[in-house]
Formats: structure tokens, sequence, C-alpha cells
């Protein structure tokens, strides 16, 4: 295992109170699932999520590794066993986006497959313990045989009968170059099993992904889903960084980095998103270490300080205090807590401060 600083480092920073939201806030359940967030006007929870749980695992495992702190790695499993033993669906032998409940109906969606065999394989990293590995396996073979359609994947599929669901509007539900990073699942899992045929569709991913992303920005008028686009395309920006060796994927990495942080500026005063600031650092630090763009440290800088804005202060309840808002809205913040802006939040500010005391240690892998 690799520890990226000490215990004592760690907890000399904001980013400690942003791992104790993690393991103290009552967002992670008894079950070990994981909330899709924490609504602090009415002050609960929203239900348990797969695809948070699955972020969840990642984080844990990455809070770990900085930390070595034992209940980081304790809640990792819990979240680990919540998704292999209670949330997947063993008649439809897939993950839906919530746990099946009655004749309700239900759904699974090819992006949160893709994050939770992610997480799952994050823990097998970690720990070697196979059933991990063999979880984080079983989900992506189910991703390449139920959401294949002629040229990407289909994004939600309904359940229990794996027929996929009318395209929309929405970013979310119709393909697009976002859904590369869950594809980075067969990526991954053909580099730990030496399985090169799992790599496949990966690549297949990749070349739709890189024929089509021009398109996908700004894609609305609306100036507030331009910014919920963003936080999208970042997810195709990330996956890049783990080919970026290729040319093509150089160039779309250069080049989003800019588009994305034009729009950013642009919009920020109307509509902001925490997770958008921390993907863009996470991937302007990363693209700096690959020698892919050089790092704009003004920018960077800035971006950092905007990032830091969304922590919630200790001086709140244990239920908000270091978790990060989801975002704000002309000037004023947004009454959630989400677990995806905090793991992106405190592991892009955790990379700023390795940047600042002299070089980037966290591994690409460990990207959340």
């Amino acid at each position: 295992m690799q520890v990226f600083t000490s215990p004592t480092e760690f907890s000399s920073t904001a980013l400690a109170h942003a791992g104790q939201w993690f393991l103290h806030s009552g967002i992670q359940a008894e079950s070990g699932g994981v909330a899709r967030y924490y609504l602090s006007d009415s002050r609960r929870n929203a239900p348990v999520s797969t695809e948070i749980t699955g972020y969840a695992v990642s984080t844990f495992v990455y809070l770990h590794q900085r930390t070595g702190e034992n209940r980081a790695m304790d809640a990792a499993r819990r979240a680990a066993h919540y998704l292999v033993l209670t949330a997947w669906d063993e008649r439809s032998a897939t993950f839906p986006f919530e746990p099946i409940r009655g004749g309700a109906p239900a759904y699974a969606y090819f992006f949160d497959c893709g994050i939770i065999a992610r997480g799952l394989l994050s823990l097998w990293r970690a720990t070697r313990e196979a059933e991990w590995l063999e979880s984080a396996k079983r989900c992506a073979l189910s991703m390449a045989f139920d959401f294949m359609a002629d040229e990407a994947m289909h994004p939600v599929l309904s359940l229990p009968d794996k027929q996929p669901l009318a395209y929309e509007p929405r970013w979310s539900r119709q393909p697009g170059c976002y859904q590369l990073k869950s594809a980075l699942a067969w990526l991954d899992l053909s580099c730990e099993t030496g399985e090169r045929e799992l790599a496949a569709p990966f690549h297949r991913m990749l070349d739709y992904s890189l024929a089509t992303h021009s398109a996908f920005l700004p894609g609305d008028a609306d100036h507030e889903k331009v910014m919920d686009r963003l936080h999208a395309y970042c997810y195709f920006l990330e996956a890049l960084l783990s080919v970026a060796g290729e040319h093509r994927c150089r160039a779309a990495l250069s080049d989003g980095i800019e588009r994305v942080a034009a729009y950013l500026r642009d919009i920020d005063p109307l509509f902001a998103r925490a997770d958008v600031y921390a993907q863009l650092l996470r991937i302007r630090l990363f693209a700096d270490r690959l020698k892919v763009a050089p790092l704009d440290l003004s920018a960077a800088s800035e971006e950092a300080g905007r990032l830091e804005t969304f922590q919630a202060t200790s001086g709140l309840d244990s239920a908000t205090a270091g978790g990060f808002w989801f975002g704000r809205k002309q000037g004023r913040m947004m009454p959630f807590v989400n677990p995806v802006s905090t793991a992106f939040g405190l592991q892009a500010l955790a990379m700023w401060q390795e940047y600042r005391d002299g070089g980037l240690q966290t591994p690409l892998i460990a990207l959340v």
C-alpha cells in the first residue's frame, strides 16, 4: 500500500475535515450504502445510491492511503459489501440505480455500473481480496453484454427485461463522451488481469467519444444546463488521461481543458458546481505531469481557491461540517452537501497541496 502523506500532515489541513465528514456525518448508512446527498434545509439524507456508494468505496480507499486510518478501510469494505451482497440484483445480473423494491420500476445506468466496478477494483488493489476483483469483473462483463449499442452504449436500461430506454435531451439519458470514464473499468481490468480482450469495448468507446466530443459543449442555450454538461465533459477528459500517450487524446485533452475553463469562468456568477472546479483542477495537475499541457499556475491557483469556498466550515453540525456543498447559484449556496463533490474536492485539494509542496504524488490510478 502506498501512503501519500503522513497522518499528522493530513490532520493539519482542511482536508481532514472532509475525511471526517465521510466517516462520521451519517452519509454512510448502517447498511454500508451511501446516500446521494444530505439536505441541510430538511436535515435528512436522500436515499442510498449504488453509484454514490461506488464512488465512496474509491474515496474511502484513497483516504486510507493518505492517512493510514483503519476506519476508512472499514468503511470501504462496508460499502463494498453493501454493493455486492445487497445492491447487486441476481435476477438481472446488474447493479440497479437504487435497490429494487417490490413492483416499483427499476433501472440500470451504464455510467453507474462503471463507477461501481472501478470502486470495487480500487478496493481489490488495496487489499488483494479476490471477491472485489471478481465482483468488478462480473459487473464489467455485464456492462459489455447489456448496454452495447450500434456505436456507443445505451445509457439506461429498464429492469428486469434490460431494454434500453428511449433517449431524452438530458445528457445523462443519451449516449455521449462522458461515458468514457465508466468505460475505464474495462481498460483497468484488462491491465490488472492481463486479459487483453477486456480492453476492446473501451477502445470502441474511445473512438466514439473522440469523434463526437466537440459537439457536447455547450450543448444547450441554458447556462445552468451548460454547467451541468461541464461536469459530464470533465468525465471524458479524466478518462483521456489514461490514454494520454495517443496524439489524438493529447490534443483533445489540451483543448478540452481550455474549453471547460472558459465556460466555467463565464457561467460562475450565475451558477457554479464544486465538482467542476475539482475535476478541472485534477485534470490540470495530471495533464501537467503527463506533459500533455503545462500547468497554468494562475488559473489553477484561482480554481483551487474557488473550490475551497464550497467546503462547509467546521463550526456547523456534524452532518455538514467538512463536506462540500454541491453548488452555488447567484452567490447563494445550494442546501445540500454532496458525497461526490466532497470526494472530488478533497482529492483535488490534496493534489494541489502535493504540487505546491514539491510535486504531485497521487497516482493516476487513484483518481476517484
